[in-house]
């Protein structure tokens, strides 16, 4: 074939077709393949609460006062578990507390005098314990410990992403406990007075209970 001077063969336009045909199809199943890996989640479902992300303020504060109302339904006198514990310690637990890790977390109420305390942490003299039993409460600043995340069962590590929302579920609890409980009570002017206490304590030292409240009333 000859062409003329200063002039380039005309493409043929089979071969860019055919490009073009083979892109569309490619981009097809791209898009089915997204697709099938793509999960719909409908808002307010269980799939839309795990993939938001994690507020320890928003899970303390709606998830306190069902930890609350589940402990106050559960209490049991402190004379009662008290010698129920020093029966049977094994057996109390099982019948009275929750399993979590190192001690069963116990659910006790009580009406006691506040004695001397350090750091916000008070002993109370409550009647009909043995003398050799000690029975302390938190009243803050500073509330340790996740006896409030466990005191239930029904809070576990799978329905957290990793340790670190877990652990800071536990902190919520306790923040939103002292702003629900312990927000109008001045610790400094405890000592002397009455209090009824519903709260939950982890069975480690039978001798030695430090109880974290969720309910805390000043007499």
């Amino acid at each position: 074939m000859t062409y003329q001077a200063g002039t380039r063969p005309a493409r043929r336009s089979g071969n860019g077709a055919m490009r073009i045909g083979v892109a569309a199809a490619l981009g097809v199943t791209l898009v089915a393949a997204m697709a099938l890996d793509t999960t719909v989640v409908r808002i307010g479902s269980e799939n839309d609460a795990r993939t938001a992300a994690f507020s320890p303020e928003q899970f303390g504060a709606s998830q306190f006062p069902t930890v609350q109302a589940d402990v106050e339904a559960r209490a049991v006198a402190a004379p009662e578990l008290a010698a129920a514990i020093a029966a049977d310690k094994a057996a109390a637990s099982v019948k009275y507390g929750v399993a979590a890790g190192t001690g069963a977390v116990m659910a006790v109420k009580f009406t006691g005098v506040v004695g001397e305390g350090k750091s916000g942490v008070y002993k109370v003299a409550v009647p009909d314990l043995p003398p050799e039993l000690t029975v302390r409460v938190q009243t803050g600043p500073a509330i340790n410990g996740t006896d409030l995340r466990d005191a239930t069962g029904k809070i576990g590590f799978d329905q957290f992403k990793n340790q670190i929302e877990y652990q800071n579920a536990g902190s919520a609890l306790n923040n939103a406990m002292k702003s629900q409980v312990l927000a109008g009570i001045d610790g400094a002017s405890l000592p002397g007075k009455t209090i009824t206490v519903t709260g939950v304590f982890k069975l480690i030292n039978p001798k030695s209970w430090l109880v974290t409240p969720v309910r805390l009333e000043v007499q």
